[in-house]
């Protein structure tokens, strides 16, 4: 008889499984002599040993894995007669009470995934990005790699602007004591840049060489440094040197800088804006792709497997541990970063995977090759070999799962799209690039 499957709470599902001492024992002295054998047991030739001996030394181990087979084989078989789509690994308890001589009870509790209905897609409404390139967007990113490039003639009587590397001498005290990262010399940066708090440039702002002047300057809250955070400090500085930045002319010296083997300046420009369009074109999407998922989120509302969520969460949790190891912060292994911060993103992205999944089976929405060979190529083009980029990618699985990924994504976006409402969205080019 099989056994029922108990429903405890939404997705939580409980089932007793009894397994036959006398079938455990008869495969664990099956193993045992097979294991004896082959055993070298000091005293006796290989294969010699009594098995009494076999029995203490591998004996529990033996025993674990065949409790652990039987007990396993039990539960897919009523996973597999009930259909269910368990979630997550299954909690395995002993059960001492209500259980008959000769046998050995165990009660699994497990999640199962939840029934995905999609919604109807023609009642989702979505903003879909549209951004305009022109020659002034173009003429600004130049601008950008220009200044990137400057060098810095000195100004004795310049007042200091933005631009400008500015050179000066500062402390700065609390309550008259100086702190940490508070006092420097000779120390440079470039004037709006936002390297430094808003109120130290602006207090910078002006000033010429040889000039000093002592100000407030309250820290953040949420200050990388706790030990002035929120604190009002003083800070005295000495201006000692104002440089101009001095832009590099638009010339054939300047477009080989940036990689244009001829030094054409037209085809420079021309690359510029390839460049630019390829950004502004995986940016709108993006941004099209969020209101899609977010549209999608919104209209539905299941449950979804906690175990789920804290495996995702799990991963968060390494992750950021290893962008911390990776910014060179000292302890990240072991700095606490509590899972349950990332629980409503989870959430989320388990809701919205499932969502998904579900969506791709229903419209046949799956990747194909051809896409993912057009998607490579196409990101490609952001190296100065393509070709070899192309053939990595295509050669390796992980990298070429990646893409796979992505094209899927595409996918339900694009079809999304052609049922939804759809309002075009024009977005400012500052506000898509995030420079305004």
């Amino acid at each position: 008889m099989q056994p029922a499957v108990e429903i405890l709470s939404g997705l939580e599902r409980r089932v007793d499984l009894v397994v036959s001492v006398a079938d455990v024992e008869k495969e664990v002295q099956a193993q045992l002599k097979r294991v004896a054998r082959t055993a070298k047991v000091q005293g006796f030739r290989p294969g010699k040993a009594p098995l009494s001996l076999i029995e203490r030394s591998h004996g529990a181990g033996i025993r674990y894995d065949v409790i652990n087979t039987e007990v396993g084989r039990s539960l897919e078989k009523v996973i597999g007669e009930s259909k269910l789509r368990v979630a997550g690994t299954p909690n395995l308890e002993p059960k001492t009470e209500g259980v008959d001589e000769g046998s050995m009870a165990f009660s699994a509790t497990f999640e199962v995934y939840p029934e995905v209905a999609v919604p109807d897609l023609t009642t989702l409404e979505v903003k879909r990005a549209r951004v305009e390139i022109g020659d002034t967007e173009v003429q600004r990113t130049i601008d950008i790699l220009r200044k990137q490039r400057a060098t810095y003639e000195v100004r004795e009587d310049r007042a200091a602007q933005d631009d400008d590397r500015v050179t000066l001498d500062f402390v700065g005290t609390i309550d008259g004591a100086a702190f940490d990262g508070g006092t420097a010399e000779k120390f440079p940066f470039v004037l709006g840049q936002g390297r430094m708090l808003p109120e130290f440039e602006t207090a910078v702002r002006g000033m010429k060489s040889g000039e000093s002047k002592t100000f407030p300057l309250t820290f953040p809250e949420e200050y990388g440094s706790k030990e002035v955070a929120g604190k009002t400090a003083e800070f005295k500085i000495t201006v000692t040197e104002v440089a101009e930045a001095v832009l590099p002319e638009m010339n054939a010296e300047f477009a080989k800088s940036l990689g244009q083997p001829e030094g054409d300046v037209e085809k420079l420009v021309a690359d510029v804006r390839a460049n630019i369009e390829r950004e502004v074109k995986s940016r709108a999407q993006a941004r099209t792709k969020s209101s899609v998922m977010d549209a999608l989120i919104a209209a539905c509302s299941f449950d979804v497997p906690k175990s789920l969520v804290q495996n995702d969460a799990q991963g968060r949790v390494v992750a950021a541990r290893e962008e911390l190891k990776q910014r060179g912060v000292p302890n990240a292994d072991s700095m606490p970063i509590p899972a349950e911060a990332f629980t409503a993103e989870s959430e989320r992205r388990v809701r919205l995977g499932l969502l998904v999944s579900e969506l791709v089976q229903s419209a046949d929405l799956q990747a194909k090759p051809e896409q993912v060979r057009t998607r490579i190529e196409e990101f490609a083009q952001n190296y100065e070999q393509p070709a070899q980029v192309v053939a990595y990618y295509l050669s390796d699985r992980q990298r070429r799962a990646e893409i796979e990924a992505i094209v899927l994504e595409d996918n339900v976006v694009e079809h999304v799209l052609s049922q939804a409402k759809v309002t075009d969205e024009d977005v400012a080019f500052d506000e898509l690039m995030g420079t305004n």
